[in-house]
């Protein structure tokens, strides 16, 4: 379905405006749009904090619809019109904004004469549907569901084909009961899916709109904030009867000594490639590595056909959910460590991967800890001064957490407590340069890592009182190309890194999207993928993240990306530690982070043994994890190519170990929309 980049990772939102009675709003007549007594103002919540509004007035015809959330510092604003048609179809759509990162949005939709006609950020495009056609905004509010819903109802088998591309069908769940401000309500939960990776689930009252929810991010009547908990938990349920079903079908735990056959195993620490042999595994271990053709009793034989086998790979800065998850195993991705998320929310999905209920990678948490401010994110753990923040630090380290993450609207005056607590736990720090400081300070302060490389670079070009909790930590990187990278105070930051041992997770590949990414224009981290992929992503890989409001800018944030591969490249000649993460989910994006660093000059050998061996190591985890070995636990993938000649091979893989249970991504990839990359190999089951 439609990507909602409103669920995106980073969503966090300020306080919003006061909340109108369900009763302010008439019930129009007209077909198409809700008969029912329909609310005229909905709460945007994140973790059960309010951070923004949705709000609809109807027309005689369709919709005015206003939406707006500000959370982390950022959030879409938009503005839209809607006309239907009799049967619910949408005659024509206006849509004016901002998206998160500031991309103006001024999409618009037509139907005339039988010929359908809309403009997004990605240009314009007609077409002549053969029946009936649902226009999916690539930017709108989540009002559209609603409005969708009514439509699909219509329909016989509750499907209906989408412009401008798949097929939008929708599912009934269940009746639940609800209680506000309003009175008790029965509204009924449904799925609705078919143009991006996964359902969407949301509540209708009769055919009033009531509602959407998610495990982390919910929308609700003015009125029923309080079930924004309980409504979280039925959508994560929801989600974990889904992947577990998928589970079931794509799993292949064979009960069996497993051989992986006729394969060239990548020796990630130091980093060759081997002669073709063959890999058993018994239980969740394997158990040796003997000659390509050999075999034993009662195995199950996997043919490598002379393929690669590869250590599983590590994305070091995961926000995790469970398609992200799921979508790692496929990419052979099978550990991540979490930079921050909702706790309960995540103790959820860890405790689905581990009993096996769900796939998804091997996860090291950071404990997330953020001060509280009109900009702040509402993940991990809020606090508002110096001995909560301690106490934070504590309860981490009684769950055992590996790492603390500081967060942009920290008092920068509590790190020294906070960095000390962190140590004197065996925990390491991570994380942003809070606001009104810079990385010097944090440096100094005791920092064992920093998070992402735009947050060292800021201080260099910031003048002093600049607010980094608004936007403007990524938009102050039009600055970067002025900068005289061999200039004492970018110098001096450096060498206090060498000095202090302190490592960067400068999330690559992110930072190629932000400063890259052109309307109309494909961006390049997605080039060798974004084929197979659903409609809405499709879109999405052609639409600008920034405001690029001229050719300056334009010259200015590609300057900003070379500014900071250089300084990439000068860490790494330094011997500065570098470790590969994406904040982009991983999966797909993970290969990228991967390839980018070929522009620093590393090799792909060089590459892969860093991105599984030494990020096992780094994470104290090398004695089970980071290469394949006898005894060690059984995370691997396999590739037909040879990746140490030609790095993209890792982006076609045919199966992935991980935990001992073996997945084809080709047997997966359709669960979410995906059109496979492969086939699956030959087996032979000699149980």
């Amino acid at each position: 379905m439609q990507s909602i980049k409103w669920l995106g990772a980073g969503i966090a939102l300020a306080a919003l405006a006061a909340c109108q009675p369900a009763s302010e709003t008439s019930a129009p007549a007209e077909a198409g749009l809700a008969s029912m007594q329909e609310a005229s103002t909905f709460t945007v919540l994140v973790g059960g904090t309010p951070i923004g509004a949705l709000e609809i007035a109807a027309a005689d015809d369709g919709y005015a619809i206003d939406y707006e959330y500000r959370n982390n510092g950022r959030g879409p604003t938009m503005v839209e019109s809607v006309r239907l048609d009799e049967n619910g179809l949408p005659q024509s759509w206006t849509v004016e904004g901002a998206s998160t990162f500031g991309n103006p949005i001024d999409e618009s939709f037509e139907f005339v004469d039988g010929e359908a006609r809309w403009t997004d950020n990605t240009g314009s495009d007609q077409a002549v549907p053969a029946g009936d056609a649902f226009y999916v905004p690539e930017n709108a509010s989540p009002y559209w569901l609603a409005i969708a819903a009514r439509a699909l109802i219509e329909q016989e088998d509750g499907r209906m084909a989408a412009l401008p591309g798949g097929e939008l069908s929708l599912s009934e769940i269940e009746d639940l009961e609800v209680t506000g401000e309003h009175g008790d309500r029965t509204v009924t939960s449904y799925a609705l899916s078919g143009t991006g990776l996964n359902p969407t689930y949301f509540l209708m009252h009769g055919d009033a709109f009531f509602g959407i929810m998610t495990p982390g991010f919910a929308i609700l009547e003015a009125g029923y904030e309080s079930e924004d908990e309980r409504l979280r938990g039925v959508a994560a349920e929801y989600g974990a009867r889904r992947f577990e079903e998928i589970q079931q079908r794509v799993v292949h735990d064979y009960d069996a000594p497993v051989r992986i056959a006729n394969v060239r195993v990548f020796d990630s620490r130091d980093e060759t490639l081997g002669e073709p042999v063959s890999v058993v595994v018994v239980d969740n271990r394997i158990d040796r590595i003997e000659a390509a053709d050999a075999r034993g009793d009662g195995e199950v034989v996997i043919d490598g056909a002379g393929g690669t086998l590869v250590p599983g790979l590590f994305d070091m800065h995961g926000h995790m959910g469970e398609t992200s998850a799921f979508l790692n195993i496929a990419a052979g991705v099978t550990s991540v460590r979490d930079m921050g998320n909702n706790n309960d929310v995540l103790d959820g999905l860890e405790a689905n991967i581990q009993s096996g209920r769900v796939a998804g990678p091997r996860l090291f948490r950071s404990g997330f800890i953020e001060g509280r401010s009109p900009f702040n994110s509402n993940n991990g753990i809020l606090v508002s001064s110096e001995e909560e923040a301690v106490a934070a630090v504590q309860a981490y380290a009684e769950r055992g957490f590996h790492q603390v993450k500081i967060y942009n609207s920290m008092n920068p005056e509590w790190i020294p407590a906070v960095i000390a607590e962190a140590h004197a736990n065996n925990m390491r720090v991570a994380g942003h340069v809070p606001a009104f400081t810079n990385a010097d300070a944090m440096i100094a302060a005791g920092y064992d890592e920093m998070t992402h490389i735009n947050q060292i670079a800021l201080g260099w070009v910031l003048e002093e009182g600049e607010d980094t909790r608004t936007l403007l930590r990524l938009t102050a990187l039009r600055r970067l190309p002025g900068l005289d990278l061999s200039s004492d105070r970018v110098q001096a930051t450096l060498d206090a890194m060498v000095e202090r041992g302190v490592a960067i997770d400068p999330t690559y590949a992110i930072h190629e999207a932000l400063l890259l990414s052109r309307n109309g224009t494909l961006s390049p981290g997605v080039v060798d993928y974004v084929d197979n992929m659903p409609v809405s992503n499709q879109r999405g890989a052609r639409t600008a993240w920034a405001d690029i409001a001229n050719d300056e800018d334009d010259a200015n944030y590609r300057g900003a990306y070379d500014q900071l591969t250089e300084v990439l490249r000068m860490m790494h000649e330094r011997g500065i530690f570098i470790v590969p993460g994406t904040d982009l989910g991983g999966s797909f994006t993970l290969h990228r982070e991967l390839e980018l660093y070929q522009n620093i000059g590393m090799t792909p050998a060089e590459i892969l043994g860093w991105g599984s061996w030494q990020m096992a190591d780094y994470l104290g985890a090398g004695d089970d994890l980071g290469s394949i070995e006898p005894g060690k636990i059984a995370d691997f993938f396999l590739i037909p190519g040879d990746p140490t000649e030609d790095f993209k091979a890792i982006k076609t893989i045919s199966m992935v170990m991980a935990d001992g249970r073996v997945y084809f991504p080709t047997e997966i990839y359709p669960e979410f929309g995906i059109q496979p990359f492969t086939e699956v190999p030959n087996i032979m089951d000699g149980r």
